[in-house]
């Protein structure tokens, strides 16, 4: 029940009349970010559209960390990027719709929303990454208006066990998705991505991990996602 602002990246590919049905890598902002914030971390995102024939779909999520809010009902941001915005690009946009053409990344809080919607609809994202996510929200339970979100931590512990990135690898098995995160070293998310990264290794499930000096910046962000899309295109063309 609201307008959401959605920039969408479409490649030559996909246009006119002998077009063809492209894949779809949908990018996920960072808190306090909006649908353009990929295009000026990435100008030449228009470019590598061209190159790789990817369609890219950036939507504003707000401050929402891309759940739905169990406290406030119209913060439904997991049904919209799941639900709601893939059904509307497969339906106006020259996509291949299905999840062998369909992956989902982001930044920071795009990170945490990118590897949660993937892990909960592996029915809709074949594959799922995240750049500097927060993939255990727990030891911040005082920032980014997650408390807003889910309520406490304090009294509400269950909910952000629930809620949090670590917790969703158990929905997963071997091979349901092609998996790749990464962070910089200097980044104050970096333990919690090793912490994904040794849970991942313990359920032996396969995935891409990748550390590289850097911290929390859009220039980390910048050369960080060429190595993502270059893993979706992989992952696309299988």
């Amino acid at each position: 029940n609201k307008d959401i602002k959605v920039v969408v990246v479409t490649p030559d590919a996909a246009l006119g009349k002998k077009a063809t049905a492209c894949p779809t890598v949908y990018l996920l902002h960072g808190f306090g970010g909006h649908a353009k914030t990929w295009i000026e971390i990435k100008p030449n995102l228009p470019q590598i559209a061209d190159e790789k024939g990817i369609i890219f779909v950036c939507p504003d999520g707000s401050t929402s960390w891309y759940w739905d809010s169990p406290v406030n009902p119209s913060f439904r941001y997991e049904t919209f990027i799941s639900s709601e915005l893939v059904k509307y690009i497969d339906e106006h946009y020259k996509t291949i719709a299905d999840r062998k053409g369909r992956a989902i990344t982001g930044l920071s809080m795009g990170g945490h929303g990118a590897m949660l919607n993937a892990s909960r609809h592996k029915d809709t994202f074949g594959a799922g990454g995240s750049t500097s996510g927060g993939m255990d929200i727990r030891p911040f339970p005082k920032n980014w208006d997650m408390a807003k979100r889910l309520g406490d931590y304090e009294s509400n512990k269950e909910i952000w066990d629930t809620h949090t990135v670590i917790n969703q690898i158990d929905k997963i098995q071997n091979g349901d998705l092609a998996i790749i995160f990464d962070c910089g070293e200097a980044d104050f998310f970096i333990q919690v991505n090793k912490d994904l990264h040794n849970r991942l290794l313990e359920k032996k499930i396969d995935h891409d991990f990748i550390t590289r000096p850097g911290g929390h910046t859009g220039e980390y962000w910048n050369n960080a996602i060429d190595y993502q899309i270059l893993f979706f295109d992989k992952f696309f063309k299988k």
